[in-house]
């Protein structure tokens, strides 16, 4: 399906050396995703960042989890380039070059083998309501028995947006695209268990974001 264009609002790249854009944001939210993550990811196995972005988490959750295959995916192709530019210049040696993905779009879970993790960040609010239930539906599909599937952003409470700069935010969004914004918390919640994924955790996280954690169910082979 067409690719959506990222208000300026929520993109915060800038570009840096070697081809690398660098997201203060990303920078910043690292840390408390990378902490969540010790306490779901699994042991080993693959994982699937959808919406790589920039390449600044991939290269730190790969440090971080060296025993997990991962592979970034972007539908850009300048960020893909920025992925694979951080690869590149990383010691790590358990990433593989960056996918092209249009993680909105139905049947992309074929293309690829059963993961063990899936990891958003950041995407919901820039997509439409059917974009995203799309989306969880092809996770959902990709992702292996006794895997985990983790949703990092900013989302409405019970219908609520929670803070000045949420409803500020959203506004945004709404004005340069109406059928974007943030998405309810028990929305994510019920899409979710339509497609047989277990509700874990969820987590508040910094600048009044919320992780929501997922397991399909099932032993890892």
């Amino acid at each position: 399906m067409p690719v959506r264009p990222v208000p300026d609002t929520a993109s915060n790249a800038q570009a840096a050396e070697n081809g690398k854009l660098f997201a203060p944001s990303a920078a910043r939210n690292f840390a408390p995703i990378c902490d969540l993550l010790q306490s779901c990811a699994p042991p080993e196995g693959s994982a699937l960042e959808i919406a790589s972005g920039t390449g600044q988490h991939i290269v730190g959750f790969a440090a971080a989890f060296p025993n997990l295959a991962w592979q970034p995916s972007e539908v850009d192709e300048g960020r893909r380039r920025s992925i694979d530019a951080y690869v590149a210049d990383s010691a790590t040696a358990n990433i593989r070059p960056a996918m092209l993905m249009d993680a909105t779009a139905p049947g992309w879970s074929k293309g690829v083998a059963p993961q063990d993790l899936i990891l958003l960040s950041n995407l919901l609010h820039l997509v439409s309501e059917k974009e995203a239930h799309c989306l969880i539906a092809e996770a959902a599909a990709a992702l292996a028995p006794g895997g985990c599937f983790v949703i990092y952003g900013p989302f409405k409470r019970d219908g609520e947006l929670t803070s000045s700069g949420d409803r500020s935010f959203h506004d945004s969004l709404t004005s340069h695209d109406p059928e974007i914004g943030y998405k309810d918390t028990s929305s994510i919640l019920d899409w979710a268990a339509a497609q047989g994924l277990t509700s874990l955790q969820v987590a508040e996280m910094p600048a009044n974001n919320l992780a929501l954690v997922f397991a399909k169910p099932g032993a890892r082979s």
